[in-house]
């Protein structure tokens, strides 16, 4: 019972019941404020995805690199769309796969495929850029999420790569964003203790409706004033560059693993 009442803010969305349920085992006292949701693009934004889809098939690729689960598992469906699946199955099998961490994996996994190589934990661009630079590989796709890494796109070309990206999904605000707008205003009141951030984009999408509300910098200053806990080392780029500081990254990126180990270190004595 390490949070002894603390009032503990969650941006989590499509594991939201269970971020509330890991936070009261451990004494907290949960708001959960769904901060986004993943979209597809529509067929005409798809351009992108079309486009790897026939390069692949005219084999000018020697490696896909998958950053993400949902991703990956969308790249294939739109694709079918398209091309013929024996097409594509024969055209990945001479392709090495290359996946940045266990959500991937398993997507790709669920498909057919066994990735040639997966990077290890935490499982960042870093590390993905180490991983890639004993490789020969030299044409690259590259499956981005809702946000373009620029660092990670330079890093592989600065090893003298053809980088390709493949755009295939966004993230938005969620259909009903009044209780992220809540968790704003409560933030600006000073009504939280310890937040946790368990991606990127829900700090991005916390400060927009934060800068919509006209409350960001008392949102900031409520961020300051809690023990900030996030996932791992991406999303805790993304706070630093608000201005925000992460207190706590767990030993691995794993949801149940951030909350309880946080809870551990904040045990007295």
């Amino acid at each position: 019972m390490a949070f002894l009442g603390a009032r503990v803010l969650s941006l989590e969305s499509r594991r939201a019941a269970e971020m509330a349920t890991l936070i009261r085992k451990q004494g907290g006292e949960p708001f959960v404020a769904p901060s986004m949701r993943e979209i597809a693009l529509s067929e005409g934004e798809n351009a992108e995805a079309f486009d790897f889809g026939k390069r692949l098939l005219a084999a000018e690729f020697d490696a896909v690199i998958l950053l993400t689960g949902v991703g990956t598992r969308l790249l294939w469906k739109t694709l079918l769309t398209r091309f013929a699946e024996a097409d594509l199955r024969a055209a990945l099998e001479r392709t090495t796969l290359i996946v940045r961490g266990p959500k991937p994996s398993a997507a790709i996994r669920e498909i057919g495929f066994t990735p040639a190589v997966q990077v290890p934990e935490p499982n960042t661009w870093r590390e993905l850029l180490v991983t890639m630079a004993a490789r020969a590989e030299k044409r690259i796709a590259l499956q981005e999420y809702g946000k373009s890494n620029p660092a990670l796109i330079e890093g592989l070309r600065n090893q003298g790569r053809q980088i390709s990206p493949v755009r295939i999904y966004g993230w938005a605000l969620p259909e009903d964003t009044a209780p992220l707008r809540e968790a704003a205003e409560k933030l600006a009141r000073r009504e939280f203790d310890v937040v946790f951030f368990t991606t990127s984009m829900q700090a991005v999408n916390l400060l927009k409706v934060a800068e919509e509300a006209g409350i960001e910098q008392a949102v900031l200053d409520g961020l300051r004033a809690c023990r900030i806990a996030s996932i791992g080392p991406t999303t805790t780029e993304t706070l630093e560059e608000f201005g925000l500081r992460a207190a706590f990254e767990p030993s691995h990126p794993k949801m149940g693993l951030l909350v309880n180990e946080f809870a551990a270190a904040s045990q007295p004595g």
